[in-house]
């Protein structure tokens, strides 16, 4: 559940809800790291990342942008910087 492309399959209500749990999820597991040790640390960076893949899809769809569109204006600026100077 956590590829960006299952993701943009969910509806705005669905993400916000995955968004939300995961955010509960995230703080309890940074409560356990400070007070214990963890079982898999590594489940910080998965979980950090996850919120951070479920935000930028509700910017994209806020902001009206698509995943081609992203890619495409940032090369052409870019470029366009290269051949100034």
């Amino acid at each position: 559940m956590t590829k960006a492309a299952e993701l943009r399959e969910m509806s705005d209500e669905q993400l916000g809800l995955t968004l939300k749990d995961t955010c509960e999820h995230f703080f309890r597991l940074r409560i356990q790291a400070q007070t214990e040790r963890l079982d898999a640390p590594s489940e910080l960076k998965k979980n950090r990342r996850l919120i951070a893949r479920i935000k930028t899809i509700q910017r994209e769809r806020a902001g009206g942008l698509g995943k081609s569109q992203t890619g495409d204006s940032t090369k052409s600026g870019k470029e366009d910087g290269a051949d100034g100077e």
